[in-house]
């Protein structure tokens, strides 16, 4: 198992470089990992996997009922649906299958329902259904007044995006990838079949080239020659509240999309908070993920009117995400076949959902521009910590903490973290490199005190790891 942080990259040549460990990039180097033959390199900007859009989404598993019917996301988001929700069931990652409301407000809305409907079905999804305004707000009584109607979408799910890219990111490490952190990477060219990556960690060499850079990708696009489209980065600010307003709603309640996405939405967290956003702004720097007073007084003012009493709540956190908006609504997928590279682009919020799609996708396109795959293996399922609210805490298994004391004794109480699981995350496979790498691994530090009692025991823990 290799994971490296510092130093030169290693020598030799690779037979697959992913730039890009967000949950897509994560997600091919686990598929690539799949034949044994191949020697494969995950190339990533950050300290730490997931650190991009990945970690800063709504955390929903799409059906793909509103997919453009017929488009490249549309099937990816269909096959991708039903392989995560498969994957995350043996690997312990948290989902819980809370269905969806698109609720309509006025007459307008209430008049495109049907054809969402009929679109759900050209996409394969057979399930949606209209309800009336009685039952609307049967399921969801604490719905602000006024609403006209809703289609209801049972199979969306909320899932935890955070596990879902480093369970991706663990298989492939335990499988022989290897991921190379901290490397940033500066220059591509291409040469007698070689593509040769300068980065701040030196240069790295690969025979074929699968671009998952995410913000970026165009980037690198551009340094092989292509031109094929441009990434704006559209920010979507989030507003978490605490866990003492999950009582108020039962669905994720959605509005009809527009064409900047699909709008201001209200829905649950597996980790037991309410979810309001996000802000849909095209903006022209690529790392401007701060909040704003004008974004959160918007999502406000959405909120007092999808949930009124939501605004009573507490608020634990805000954080604002990037997505990699293109020219157009479909995923921008290209294999260069002369060049033995695939550009993987314009990903943005169904991409955690379809990620899996995504990556054999890839993988078939990579074998298109002569990559030899050699034979496939199959690997056994990986275990990883259940973050769920809904699921049983370690301090909470008897025998558990019987057998090991340290899973009894809690360091985050807001999160009812225990040493044991604390320890368990700094000897992982990918370890964190931070203490938000830390938080993501296990929830210490996210609660409604955002570490305000537990933080100095948590970072005594996380820096007598490293010493």
């Amino acid at each position: 198992m290799t994971v490296t942080v510092n130093g030169p990259l290693p020598p030799g040549s690779y037979d697959v470089a992913v730039v890009g460990a967000g949950v897509v990039g994560c997600a091919v180097a686990r598929e690539l990992a799949h034949h044994p033959r191949l020697r494969v390199a995950l190339v990533e900007a950050q300290d730490d996997v997931g650190q991009g859009t990945s970690k800063a989404n709504t955390a929903i598993l799409h059906t793909g009922f509103d997919a453009v019917p017929g488009s490249l996301e549309a099937r990816l988001v269909r096959e991708g649906s039903r392989q995560l929700a498969a994957y995350a069931a043996e690997s312990g990652i948290a989902v819980e299958p809370v269905g969806a409301l698109l609720v309509a407000w006025d007459e307008e809305q209430l008049a495109a329902l049907p054809h969402l409907a009929e679109k759900a079905v050209r996409n394969e999804y057979g399930d949606a259904r209209l309800v009336d305004r009685p039952e609307l707000y049967e399921r969801e009584p604490h719905l602000g007044p006024g609403a006209l109607g809703a289609l209801y979408v049972p199979g969306e799910s909320i899932i935890c995006p955070w596990t879902t890219t480093l369970a991706y990111a663990t298989q492939a490490v335990r499988h022989g990838v290897d991921l190379h952190l901290n490397s940033p990477v500066t220059e591509v060219s291409w040469r007698d079949g070689t593509h040769t990556l300068t980065t701040a960690r030196g240069t790295l060499r690969t025979r074929h080239l699968v671009n998952a850079a995410g913000l970026h990708a165009d980037t690198l696009d551009r340094h092989l020659g292509h031109h094929d489209f441009t990434v704006t980065p559209r920010r979507g600010q989030l507003i978490v509240f605490d866990k003492l307003a999950r009582d108020l709603l039962h669905h994720i309640l959605l509005p009809v999309p527009t064409a900047l996405g699909k709008g201001v939405l209200v829905t649950p967290t597996v980790y037991g908070n309410l979810l309001l956003g996000p802000t849909a702004e095209d903006l022209d720097d690529k790392r401007a993920t701060g909040s704003t007073a004008e974004g959160l007084a918007l999502l406000r003012e959405k909120g007092a009117r999808i949930l009124p009493g939501l605004l009573g709540e507490e608020v634990t956190a805000v954080y604002a995400g990037l997505r990699a908006a293109t020219e157009q609504d479909d995923y921008r997928i290209t294999a260069h076949s002369e060049q033995a590279y695939v550009t993987v682009g314009g990903i943005r919020s169904t991409g955690l959902t379809a990620s899996m799609a995504i990556a054999a996708h890839v993988t078939e396109l990579l074998a298109d521009t002569g990559l030899d795959l050699g034979p496939a293996r199959d690997f056994g399922p990986v275990h990883m910590p259940n973050l769920g609210e809904a699921h049983p805490r370690p301090h909470q298994n008897p025998r558990l903490v019987a057998a090991d004391p340290e899973y009894g004794t809690l360091v985050c109480h807001c999160e009812r973290v225990s040493r044991g699981e604390i320890r368990d995350a700094l000897a992982s496979t990918v370890p964190p490199r931070n203490l938000d790498g830390l938080r993501r691994r296990t929830r210490a530090r996210a609660g409604r005190c955002q570490g305000f009692y537990c933080g100095a025991a948590v970072r005594a823990l996380f820096e007598g790891s490293r010493a």
